[in-house]
């Protein structure tokens, strides 16, 4: 038996204390890492299928002892997802409350979900996520059918495109192409169409032409 006198103790008590910051340090390798690991460390048993979207790890301590953990990993898909139930239960629980898809990211991220790949949640993450679930866009009124104008003075696609009298389908094309200006509140959301008086005249008489010479042309 080797004796380790009381200093020694005490060192060696002191460097455990202080694993964490001599693990992080700049001046600590790879090669650093694996001595320190071997130093604590027997042996290590992992095991990804015990539970779904979860690692188990079972490690023999060089002091004899043994411990077992679990380890929430990242999966290539929502499917193999560990929370994925909860995840989508409270999508559509805010949902519900109307939240945006923005709101509900920053609110997935506070309560400390994890995305399948790792990153924190975004707006745009939980648009697909309700896209592939099926959990339908919020909208400005609801279940309601767009109003020609909202109460803000705004055209909704279809009351533009009777305003100047054309197809919706145009006034998407329009928005796409920038002849027109409009907002969403969040993507999947109904367009917002700023249309004053003045250039709605305008693009009815351009409307009008373009007809007028297609019709000459034929």
């Amino acid at each position: 038996m080797v004796a380790i006198s009381d200093g020694d103790r005490q060192e060696i008590l002191a460097v455990g204390e202080d694993l964490p910051r001599l693990w992080h340090a700049a001046t600590t390798g790879s090669a650093d890492r694996k001595q320190i690991v071997r130093l604590v460390i027997k042996e290590a048993t992992l095991d990804q299928k015990r539970r779904r979207g979860y690692v188990w790890i079972r490690i023999i301590w060089q002091t004899g002892g043994a411990s077992e953990h679990w380890l929430q990993r990242c999966v290539q898909s929502y499917a193999l997802h560990a929370d994925q139930e909860r995840i989508r239960q409270r999508i559509t629980e805010l949902n519900q409350l109307q939240k945006m898809d923005g709101e509900i990211a920053a609110i997935l991220n506070e309560e400390a979900l994890r995305t399948a790949h790792g990153p924190p949640f975004s707006g745009g993450m939980v648009h697909c996520l309700r896209k592939r679930w099926r959990i339908p866009t919020v909208k400005i009124n609801g279940k309601e059918a767009n109003p020609p104008r909202w109460p803000d003075g705004t055209y909704s696609v279809q009351g533009a495109a009777a305003a100047i009298g054309i197809t919706p389908q145009v006034i998407f094309d329009w928005l796409r192409r920038g002849r027109l200006t409009g907002k969403q509140l969040a993507k999947g959301m109904p367009w917002q169409i700023a249309l004053s008086p003045e250039q709605a005249a305008v693009l009815r008489a351009r409307v009008r032409r373009t007809t007028r010479s297609k019709r000459a042309a034929s």
